[in-house]
């Protein structure tokens, strides 16, 4: 298996990094894995986006590090008529970045854009019979059945975020960029700043105000920002964003690469540790509307030939606890993990290229899609790219940058003009640990889901039946037979699970477990 090329860690010292790093105690840098392309966070799925997205914006309810939901922009709630009514009162002294209040109408507007394209957010709205705002305070849901999950779907932090803005870009259609980003997060955007490839800054929101109540985890309690500004400072190269970390002109590396992590863990000024440890879950996706993907057999196929420590051996290298090579549906040792349908052989690639003529494969192009700048996703494209080839692919390999991938990926159109095949990306384990955040498992076509576009009637129905289940036995039941469908219907393959550490500057306290958060930070 071939391994991505390192730079020696003696040249590392010399490397520097290509920009200019604002200064000041009361500035935070930090090296986001990818640029923030987009800031809308309905638009885009991405996870630059989303790390964006938590520090801008705000959310009904946040998501402490045990994963409970706990209100955060609401009051609080009253729950009646059996489950089928909720009240929420919105908190006294919430504004929007552009001075004004925020009104219980700018949520609703809000919580229908993100229920067209977020799938907890459509099964929350397939059963809302009422969405109202009986004053400038209150939301009321009227509800169809009970939906005991909505504080979950209404403060979910991962992607997609369920966030509040002001009403008139709340009725921007969901699939069509915002034209400004206006919050009513800790901290700001500013336009003015931004350097696309380069540079994104923030800075603290002035009127903001953070709940009263409760201990700040993840993005519950008190989202306090005490320092004045924030910087991402896009680093592609990943040594010079080490070399960065390791001179003190950045605070903060989101996804430090795997091979330079020994090098770090030994600067005595250095903090290299895990803060999400649901971590990544690598898939390999296919389009399902096109050829030659549009053949499940051929799936099923790479399903068998495509194997997950090949995968993540290639990611983590020599950090071997680091990753995991045993993945289902589910982020592993989340509640919905199931063995059902694990207990594969070892591939066998030369019976599996007899396996892919036999499926009907006529040798169409295959164009597959690689982020060039992402290292965790270029390393299972290189191995999962090996693989096509040799059952006798016709690969066509296109390697570009992780925003054109994403714009790319959304085209529904043949190969033949401008289309794709496969891709890999990751999916963060706080989004696979149900069924109700699994955007994967679905299977509406273009009516719904993630780019691949799969139609499976049975995904469907099983995804219904989850929510409606009674119980959480019944839950974890149905949760089962959908992996056992995933298996059938295979829109992705499942390349396994990486744990990434941050690295950041010992003089950074404060930071709490989870995705990346810029609240209740403080620099020495």
């Amino acid at each position: 298996m071939r391994r991505r090329h390192v730079l020696q860690t003696a040249a590392l010292a010399l490397v520097a990094p290509r920009l200019a790093i604002a200064e000041g105690a009361r500035v935070l840098n930090f090296v986001p894995y990818a640029d923030v392309a987009v800031t809308d966070p309905i638009w885009s799925s991405t996870y630059a986006t989303r790390t964006s997205a938590l520090a801008v914006y705000d959310t009904l309810y946040g998501t402490d590090a045990g994963l409970v939901a706990r209100p955060q922009m609401v009051a609080g709630h009253v729950v009646e008529d059996d489950g089928r009514r909720w009240t929420l009162t919105l908190r006294d002294g919430l504004r929007f970045h552009d001075g004004e209040r925020v009104l219980a109408r700018d949520c609703v507007a809000s919580i229908r854009r993100w229920g067209r394209r977020d799938a907890f957010g459509q099964a929350l709205l397939a059963v809302t019979e009422e969405l109202a705002t009986p004053d400038d305070r209150t939301i009321r849901f009227r509800l169809k059945q009970p939906f005991p999950m909505l504080p979950d779907a209404l403060g979910r932090a991962s992607s997609l975020v369920p966030v509040m803005v002001p009403e008139r870009l709340a009725k921007v259609d969901a699939y069509t960029r915002m034209p400004e980003t206006i919050g009513s997060g800790p901290v700001r955007y500013l336009e003015s700043e931004r350097v696309p490839g380069a540079r994104v800054v923030y800075e603290k929101f002035a009127g903001y105000q953070p709940r009263e109540d409760g201990e700040p985890s993840f993005t519950a309690g008190p989202r306090i920002a005490y320092l004045d500004r924030l910087v991402f400072n896009v680093m592609p190269d990943p040594a010079a964003a080490a070399a960065a970390l390791q001179a003190g002109e950045v605070d903060w590396v989101e996804q430090p690469l795997m091979d330079l992590v020994p090098l770090l863990r030994r600067n005595r000024d250095i903090v290299v540790e895990v803060k999400d440890r649901t971590g990544y879950i690598g898939q390999f996706r296919f389009n399902t509307l096109h050829p030659p993907f549009d053949n499940v057999a051929l799936r099923r196929v790479l399903l068998a030939a495509i194997d997950q420590q090949d995968c993540m051996t290639a990611v983590v290298g020599g950090e071997r606890a680091n990753m995991g090579t045993h993945v289902g549906a589910y982020t592993p040792g989340s509640p919905f993990a199931s063995e059902a349908g694990m207990a594969r052989p070892k591939p066998d690639l030369a019976r599996l290229k007899q396996a892919v003529l036999d499926a009907g494969y006529k040798g169409q192009r295959v164009v597959m899609l690689a982020a060039a700048e992402v290292p965790r996703i270029t390393a299972v494209c290189e191995v999962t790219r090996e693989v096509l080839a040799r059952l006798g692919f016709n690969v066509d390999y296109v390697s570009t940058d992780w925003g054109t991938l994403n714009a790319r990926v959304v085209s529904r159109e043949p190969v033949e003009r401008g289309g794709w095949s496969c891709y890999c990306t990751y999916v963060g384990g706080l989004d696979m640990m149900s069924p109700a955040t699994h955007g994967m498992l679905r299977g509406g076509g273009v009516a719904g889901g993630s780019p691949g576009w799969l139609t499976s009637p049975r995904l469907e129905a099983l995804r219904a039946a989850f929510f409606a289940a009674p119980d959480a036995a019944a839950q974890k039941a149905v949760a089962e037979q959908l992996q056992l469908q995933l298996w059938q219907d295979v829109p992705y393959v499942p390349l396994g699970q990486f744990i990434q550490p941050v690295a950041y500057r010992r003089s950074l306290t404060g930071m709490l477990d989870g995705a990346p958060v810029f609240t209740n930070l403080r620099k020495g």
